[in-house]
């Protein structure tokens, strides 16, 4: 399994999408606000992820 980076666009529960702020020791801080459908969705702006929950779908470019 692929462990995501700061910049990473990844996918967790049900297809939910995000981009990772922060890598930490057991868990990815996500900001859901990179999804089209986010507002239509009433979640927070950002969540926690453990690394086993997710797989990254697109890398940063930087």
């Amino acid at each position: 399994m692929k462990r995501a980076e700061v910049g990473n666009v990844i996918e967790f529960r049900d297809g939910l999408q995000g981009i990772v702020e922060k890598v930490n020791e057991n868990s990815v801080i996500v900001d859901l606000t990179y999804m089209d459908n986010y507002r239509d969705l009433e979640l927070d702006q950002r969540t926690v992820v453990n690394h086993k929950n997710y797989k990254v779908i697109k890398e940063s470019s930087f």
